[in-house]
């Protein structure tokens, strides 16, 4: 997995890929999916189409879940 700073380094893009139980699911260009709570949007305006830069809080969040369930998984 990329780190966060790889992912939105050099104005790279995330891309709108589909709407699942209350969350918009992105996709970084180097593959990376993860949501974004419709809770947390707000009055925003989410395009299909924008800078990873704009989602850092979001990939993280991803990754920090990924990695804790990757851990308990191997317990």
């Amino acid at each position: 997995m990329n780190s966060v700073k790889d992912m939105v380094k050099d104005n790279q893009k995330v891309v709108f890929i589909r709407f699942k139980e209350n969350e918009l699911w992105y996709r970084t260009e180097c593959g990376f999916e993860f949501p974004v709570p419709v809770e947390d949007t707000g009055s925003a305006t989410f395009l299909a189409e924008d800078k990873a830069m704009l989602f850092m809080r979001y990939i993280r969040k991803h990754i920090a879940f990924l990695e804790k369930a990757k851990a308990e998984a191997s317990r």
